[in-house]
């Protein structure tokens, strides 16, 4: 599990607090600065034949702007700058994790849930100081027998408060759990060519399966960046739309 570790880099202490710089906060960096520049370079590039850069730039700008029409409305465009930087620290960071020898941010709960306790804070914020206490009303649902009105709203309160457990936990868990999946399988392979002989011709299955398994956790790794953006599109349109 040595690719999950967390390393300084840099020892900072402040006050016999550690903030010290690491291959965690490394690759952060290394995504955001590697967004800024593709993305940089595509809005740069001006034309009405885009090239491959451009290209690249007006997909990604296109998908995550259909993604917040569709699950918000064209009132939720003013989210658009949050919802695109969630879904590129997380495409980038599940991404990045696939090079050898990389660090997958991602895989770390503790990122994950800052990312999902700040979304969670923000729709809580917004829709208070858009709709005052009328936001609450969000777990008192239209024609529910006032008999089942308690039992209901609890549930209501329960969900919502749960949003940033799930929305974590769901990225982190799936990050982990595909690495090591990838790791167990490759290290079959290297015992198996490690015994020589006609057991060598055993390594072909599972090096095989790890190619096939590399592809799918690609596909993966894209999936849940497009997941933790869509829920977070569906969380912020609590901010929006409310029952009168």
């Amino acid at each position: 599990m040595h690719q999950f570790q967390i390393t300084p880099l840099i020892p900072i202490e402040v006050g016999g607090v550690d903030i010290s710089f690491t291959n965690s906060a490394l690759w952060v960096l290394i995504g955001a600065v590697l967004s800024i520049v593709i993305m940089g370079l595509a809005a740069s590039r001006k034309s009405i034949v885009p090239g491959r850069i451009q290209l690249i730039g007006e997909e990604i700008y296109g998908f995550v702007e259909g993604m917040v029409t569709d699950n918000i409305g064209q009132k939720g465009k003013e989210y658009f700058p949050l919802v695109f930087t969630v879904f590129m620290i997380v495409a980038m960071g599940n991404m990045l994790g696939m090079i050898p020898y990389s660090f997958t941010y991602t895989s770390h709960l503790a990122v994950t849930a800052s990312m999902a306790l700040m979304i969670f804070a923000i729709v809580l914020l917004v829709g208070i100081i858009r709709h005052g206490f009328h936001f609450f009303s969000l777990f008192v649902p239209s024609d529910v027998p006032i008999w089942m009105m308690p039992l209901v709203v609890a549930i209501e309160i329960v969900s919502f408060i749960s949003r940033p457990v799930t929305l974590s936990v769901r990225l982190f868990a799936n990050m982990v759990a595909g690495h090591v999946l990838m790791k167990v399988i490759a290290g079959f392979a290297i015992m198996f060519a490690s015994m020589g002989g006609v057991v060598i011709l055993g390594s072909i299955l599972p090096v095989a399966f790890n190619v096939v398994m590399i592809g799918f956790e690609f596909f993966i790794a894209f999936i849940q960046a497009y997941v933790f953006a869509v829920l977070t599109c569906i969380y912020l349109k609590d901010t929006i739309e409310i029952a009168h």
